[in-house]
């Protein structure tokens, strides 16, 4: 018989892959970003300038600000900001969730004047919305009997006006966060027997808010800050109240700065409050976080 062969490869002296020649395991190195370390120095250089260059500059007098920061009239005036945004956004979402479902409805009459509304409220600016219900006594100087010139103050009009408005874009809001809602739960909640009222309540609406809330906290920082227009109709709030201050003692800078930090102060509370109500909604999703 011939000889039998070695049917196993004969051993290779080079060492296995990922070792070096005496067998060790070779030490990783991590990659050296020195582009990234070198902005990210420069980033915080410029902003250490920057921020040195506003505590030390003489005309913004800090202690100006520090001084009227918290005056009776500045809060009156945050207090009527904080008042106008609280109920123009209640009221632009009840009225914003009609008309999304009068654009989700099945007459045609209806979902007409609500695209019409939407599409009248979103095409025209605020300002001019404003300044013509300011001045909808010449159009109107009766409705029911009732003096629209001394009815409709200066609040009145900025509560009618901004809730108008903000309805237009809530509808959008609050439609696309129904329409997110796929149709397999409600006809799943058809099935159990559920009524519209509680598909509605129980399917549809904890479902939406995933959809609805980061919109509507957009929104809602939105109308604070959209609120300063008001003061073009002469309503006391932040901005119109440290007007009243710079037009008597001329500290402009100042004076914008204690409406500035304010609003920031806020702005900041109502995005904390926010994320919190995000992640309350996105429970249970990879969202949640």
């Amino acid at each position: 018989m011939p000889p039998q062969t070695d049917l196993l490869p004969p051993s290779s002296s080079a060492p296995p892959v990922g070792h070096d020649g005496d067998g060790a395991v070779p030490r990783i190195v991590p990659v050296r970003r020195t582009g990234r370390w070198t902005a990210a120095v420069a980033v915080l250089i410029l902003l250490a300038l920057a921020l040195n260059s506003v505590i030390r500059n003489e005309a913004f007098e800090w202690d100006v600000v520090v001084s009227y920061f918290a005056t009776v009239s500045v809060l009156r005036g945050l207090w009527l900001t904080l008042w106008l945004t609280a109920v123009v956004m209640a009221l632009g979402f009840a009225l914003g969730a009609l008309l999304a479902v009068l654009r989700l409805s099945g007459n045609p009459v209806l979902q007409a004047v609500s695209w019409g509304y939407v599409w009248l409220f979103r095409s025209t600016p605020i300002l001019v919305q404003l300044l013509f219900w300011f001045n909808i006594g010449a159009l109107y100087p009766q409705i029911l009997g009732v003096n629209t010139v001394t009815l409709m103050g200066p609040v009145t009009i900025a509560v009618i006006g901004l809730t108008l408005h903000e309805a237009a874009y809530a509808a959008e809001v609050v439609r696309g966060g129904i329409l997110s809602v796929e149709r397999g739960q409600i006809e799943a909640a058809q099935s159990l027997g559920l009524g519209p009222w509680r598909r509605f309540r129980r399917i549809v609406l904890p479902q939406a808010m995933r959809s609805i809330v980061p919109p509507a906290g957009n929104m809602l920082i939105g109308t604070l800050k959209g609120t300063s227009i008001v003061s073009i109709i002469a309503v006391q709030d932040l901005l119109y109240s440290v007007q009243l201050v710079y037009h008597r003692t001329y500290q402009v800078i100042p004076l914008l700065l204690v409406a500035t930090i304010w609003y920031a102060l806020v702005t900041s509370l109502l995005s904390i409050g926010q994320r919190y109500v995000e992640r309350y909604y996105a429970r249970g999703t990879a969202g949640a976080r």
